[in-house]
């Protein structure tokens, strides 16, 4: 598996942090030529140039995942930097706390126009290149135990994970023809910043009393006794990535540690 993705080329969207950046990491420590992109320049660059720094490739690409000029613009300087696009990592994303009734028109553009505008607009601009390129590639997408269920004070990130799910099962029977394999992961509780706003999201809504108390709730229940840490989604990234994975397509893959069991 580590030999099929040397020099490939791989974005990874929102990868200057947490999830993305342990992907991108492994990515290129598996011999990949990586492109670091976040909305956050400085983050990326500080990942992309580690990478560098230790043997591997990498660019780093300020990227607004909304903006399909700007997701264009960087599958263009990939393009430019490796020859052509492989693999796409559409993982950048956003989570909000907010009680069912309490949840505005704002709140819920806001969280789909990152979770799930930006998904769709990075496959179509993924497929656009692989197909200019010949056919083939790989789309992955970052969903969440939450787009396998729904969870009160997080109705609209559920809601933007769900339809992360839809859009991969839909983009991979309409592009399979081309060679072009989709699939997401499904994170469940992750040790990163994101969860750590989302913790804070329960104590500022009078949900939970204390720092880490949602965390620790949601964490209660895994059947592997632990939360995960952001290198637990290396190995499914590199699967994904990589030839091993080449009759797999349309796969929402849950990697949770037993949190939900589909």
């Amino acid at each position: 598996m580590q030999d099929s993705l040397k020099d490939r080329s791989i974005i990874v969207t929102g990868s200057g942090r947490g999830i993305g950046e342990a992907m991108v990491r492994g990515l290129a420590d598996a011999g990949a030529r990586v492109v670091v992109a976040d909305i956050q320049h400085d983050l990326a660059g500080k990942v992309a140039d580690s990478i560098n720094g230790a043997g591997g490739k990498a660019v780093a690409l300020e990227v607004d995942v909304t903006s399909r000029e700007s997701v264009r613009a960087m599958i263009a300087a990939t393009v430019e930097q490796y020859g052509r696009l492989d693999v796409m990592f559409n993982n950048a994303g956003i989570a909000q706390v907010k009680p069912f009734l309490d949840i505005t028109e704002d709140d819920w553009h806001k969280v789909m126009d990152v979770n799930g505008l930006g998904v769709l607009i990075g496959m179509q601009e993924a497929v656009r290149q692989m197909k200019s390129q010949g056919g083939g590639g790989k789309i992955v997408n970052t969903a969440s135990i939450a787009g396998k269920q729904g969870y009160e004070p997080l109705a609209h990130y559920c809601a933007s994970k769900f339809a992360v799910v839809a859009l991969t099962q839909a983009a991979a029977r309409a592009f399979g023809g081309d060679g072009i394999c989709v699939n997401a992961i499904c994170p469940g509780v992750v040790a990163t910043d994101m969860w750590k706003l989302i913790d804070k999201g329960f104590k500022d809504e009078g949900l939970t009393s204390r720092d880490n108390e949602a965390f620790e709730n949601f964490s209660s229940g895994i059947l592997l006794g632990r939360p995960s840490h952001s290198d637990d989604l290396v190995g499914v990234s590199r699967f994904l990535s990589s030839s091993a994975s080449d009759y797999m397509t349309g796969q929402s893959l849950v990697v949770d540690g037993g949190m939900v069991l589909v």
